[in-house]
C-alpha cells in the first residue's frame, strides 16, 4: 500500500448534497490539489479538457487529514494534496460513471460504491493525478466543492461514515482481493435494502450469508468491522433504493461498453497483447 493516501475518504461525500442542489445538466466542477505546481495544474486542466476559467475548488493537505485522520495513519495520508477531479452533471437516470488515471489504490468500483452511499447520482466523474497516487485528496476536494456550490452542509456523521466505508473497502481489498471486496459491499447493500435489518446481529447475518454465497472467507474481525460500518449507515436514513439503482446503472454502462464494437476491439487488443507475452515467454524455453 503506498504512502500517498492523499484522497480516498471524501470523493463520494461531496455528492451527498447533489440531490438538493440546483445543478444543471452539463455543469462542470473541477477540484485541484493545493500542492500541484503551476505546470501540473495546467497539465491536469488540459487532460480534463476544460477551459482555464472553469469553476475550481482547491483542497489542502490539512483538509485531507481532517477527514481521513481517523481511519488512515498520518504517515500514509502524506504531506501534499495532489489528486484532482472533474465532475460533470448528467440527466436523470444516467447513473454514476467513474474513470480514473494514475490511481493505484482505489478502484472505479470502490468509488462508485461509496459515491452511491453518499447519495450521489447521475454524474460523470474523472479522477486523476500527474503521477501515480493511491487516491484520497480528490474525495476531500469534492465534498468541499459541493458544499461551496450548493450552500448545503453535509452532516458530519455522513462524511465520517462515507470516509470509513471507502477506507474499509480498500483495506479489505488488500486482504481478500479488490474485486471480492467491492462485490461483497455491493451485495450487502442490496440485502440491507431488501431486509431492512434492525439490529447489529441482523446485519452480521446478512454479511455472513452474502460472504458464503460469494465463497469469501472473512475473519471475525472483518465481520465485526463491516457490521459496525453498516450499522452506522443504517442510522443515517440512507436511501438504499437509490444507492442500488446508481450501482446498477454503473454496471449497465460497463456491460454496454464491453458489448460495444469499441469495447470488444479494446478488450481484444488487450488479449492479443497478453497472448504475445505468453508466446514470447514460451519461446524462451524452446
Amino acid at each position: 500500500m503506498k504512502k500517498i493516501f492523499a484522497w480516498l475518504g471524501v470523493l463520494f461525500l461531496s455528492f451527498a448534497t447533489i440531490a438538493q442542489a440546483d445543478s444543471a445538466v452539463g455543469d462542470v466542477i473541477v477540484t485541484l490539489g493545493e500542492n500541484l505546481s503551476p505546470a501540473q495544474k495546467e497539465q491536469i486542466l488540459n487532460e480534463m479538457d476544460v477551459p482555464k476559467d472553469v469553476t475550481t475548488v482547491t483542497v489542502s493537505n490539512a483538509e485531507e487529514h481532517k477527514y481521513l485522520g481517523e481511519y488512515i495513519p498520518k504517515a500514509q495520508i502524506g504531506s501534499k494534496a495532489i489528486s484532482s477531479s472533474k465532475i460533470t452533471m448528467k440527466e436523470k437516470g444516467y447513473g454514476i460513471n467513474v474513470q480514473t488515471n494514475n490511481i493505484s489504490w482505489v478502484s472505479k468500483e470502490m468509488y462508485t460504491n461509496a459515491l452511491s452511499t453518499a447519495g450521489v447520482k447521475d454524474a460523470d466523474i474523472y479522477i486523476t493525478a500527474p503521477f501515480e497516487v493511491s487516491g484520497t485528496a480528490a474525495l476531500t476536494g469534492l465534498i468541499k466543492a459541493y458544499e461551496t456550490s450548493t450552500g448545503e452542509k453535509i452532516p458530519e456523521e455522513q462524511k465520517q461514515v462515507a470516509n470509513e466505508e471507502m477506507v474499509t473497502t480498500a483495506k479489505l481489498g488488500d486482504e481478500i482481493g479488490e474485486k471480492q471486496a467491492t462485490e461483497l459491499i455491493q451485495r450487502v447493500k442490496e440485502e440491507v435494502a431488501k431486509e431492512n435489518p434492525q439490529t447489529l446481529q441482523d446485519i452480521k447475518v446478512i454479511i455472513n450469508n452474502v460472504s458464503n454465497e460469494l465463497n469469501i472467507q472473512l475473519t471475525q474481525d472483518q465481520i465485526d468491522q463491516l457490521s459496525a460500518l453498516f450499522d452506522k449507515m443504517k442510522n443515517l436514513n440512507i436511501n438504499w433504493d437509490q444507492v442500488n439503482s446508481q450501482i446498477d446503472k454503473a454496471k449497465e454502462k460497463w456491460n454496454d461498453f464491453k458489448n460495444s464494437e469499441e469495447g470488444k476491439s479494446i478488450l481484444q487488443s488487450i488479449l492479443d497483447f497478453l497472448q504475445a507475452i505468453v508466446d514470447w515467454i514460451a519461446g524462451l524455453f524452446k
